[in-house]
């Protein structure tokens, strides 16, 4: 999980104006779909554009390095030359687009196809909802946070893996007493940083505070759960959670993973994509059976739903609202994503659907326990918010970024990191 660069209304507005409103593609070629390179995915993606043409439709697919893409797409909507059907990570990364009148609204034909709008699984369907409407439809696997853990040092300590913040606490002062870092946190680069923030707000507020921030702007962070929530972190980082040289630890080979796996750490908490990590650069510690992991502890009295998540809600596929094979698009994004082929080849390459009934495809996946945890964690899931940085404007998610690493180093207090995020 990376920062995503949003692109501007500036940016589009210019676009529109310099290149007309008509539509991007000559209806006689088909749709044109665009989509991140990706050699594993490109041939699931691909699967669907096939299906598609065996069902007399039309479309090619075409690909995007990742910076690249976001830079293409910027400049493209809006143009002759936009695509029919784009790639991307909803929530704010689809916002400005949506706000730029750049998006068709899918909401109607979803609700006239309510058998394939109710094979996704709600919460991430509603990881491209904005102001209660539909502007995208889940193409890819799920990627939620979840608390890692190392079954070896637990078993030494006599512990449980924590249920809630409290146990969590406990826990800190136990593996501190071992000799153990707590939690291992990957503490150069921010974004690490943040799953912190985003469960300890949800949990505290539940996902309406965070909400109001993205939709109605920055002052939502003066919320007195915002300053109420950092400051449960505060006393986490001050309690020696993450020990003394956090700041000095990456999240690359020999860093916040290898820590845990090498016992040197207890916990960590990671999105969903460390189980592969972990299988790459420690592939005993995961074959022998010593990786365990467990969905973030509730706060006790807190408004969050112990079950919400935070992560890679999923990725989409959006319409442009000027395409003039609109109905086409439709089309494809109703008959091809749900079907069981499709579905298949995503359990296959290690992704978990997000759609409903995968439960018995997912028992003959590559690793069928990890992938039905994270299935029925989803499954279960009233909220699934998509990552802070992915979900706020550029500019505001690089700021914020910055002043959590402040926070972490105990240069801001809580109040501090309100104020300022407030002000932008």
């Amino acid at each position: 999980m990376r920062p995503l660069i949003a692109m501007g209304l500036v940016a589009v507005a210019a676009v529109s104006t310099a290149c007309g409103s008509s539509g991007p593609a000559d209806p006689a070629n088909g749709l044109k779909v665009w989509a991140l390179e990706d050699p594993v995915l490109n041939k699931i993606e691909q699967k669907s554009i096939d299906s598609f043409k065996a069902g007399g439709g039309n479309a090619s697919l075409e690909t995007f390095g990742n910076d690249p893409y976001k830079q293409r797409l910027r400049v493209a909507i809006g143009s002759p030359q936009a695509p029919d059907l784009f790639f991307n990570w909803g929530g704010g990364n689809l916002k400005e687009y949506v706000d730029a009148g750049k998006v068709a609204d899918l909401t109607a034909v979803l609700d006239e196809n309510a058998a394939v709008r109710d094979k996704f699984i709600p919460s991430v369907l509603d990881g491209a909802k904005l102001d209660g409407k539909t502007y995208g439809v889940p193409m890819r696997g799920m990627q939620p946070v979840m608390l890692f853990y190392n079954k070896d040092v637990f078993a030494a300590a006599g512990a449980q893996p924590p249920t809630t913040w409290d146990e969590l606490l406990t826990l800190v002062d136990t593996f501190k007493a071992q000799g153990v870092t707590p939690i291992a946190l990957a503490g150069s680069q921010a974004w690490t940083e943040l799953m912190w923030a985003e469960y300890v707000l949800d949990r505290v507020a539940g996902p309406e505070v965070f909400k109001n921030i993205r939709d109605n702007g920055p002052a939502g962070w003066k919320d007195p759960a915002v300053v109420e929530s950092m400051t449960k972190l505060k006393d986490l980082i001050d309690r020696g959670a993450f020990g003394t040289n956090f700041a000095s630890v990456g999240y690359d080979a020999g860093g916040a993973s290898t820590i845990l796996a090498q016992g040197k750490a207890a916990m960590h908490l990671m999105g969903s994509w460390e189980y592969t990590n972990q299988l790459d650069q420690s592939p005993d510690f995961v074959k022998q059976d010593k990786l365990g992991w467990v969905a973030f502890p509730a706060v006790t009295g807190g408004k969050g739903d112990p079950g919400n998540l935070v992560g890679n809600v999923s990725n989409f596929y959006s319409a442009t609202s000027d395409s003039k094979n609109l109905d086409a698009a439709k089309k494809f994004l109703t008959t091809t994503l749900t079907e069981d082929s499709y579905i298949q080849a995503l359990v296959e390459a290690g992704d978990v659907p997000p759609v409903v009934g995968a439960e018995e495809m997912l028992k003959k996946s590559p690793n069928p326990d990890y992938s039905t945890f994270i299935y029925e964690l989803v499954l279960d899931s009233k909220n699934f918010q998509l990552s802070w940085d992915q979900d706020l404007p550029a500019d505001d998610a690089t700021f914020m970024l910055t002043q959590l690493q402040e926070f972490f180093l105990g240069k801001v207090s809580p109040q501090q990191f309100v104020d300022a995020v407030a002000a932008r």
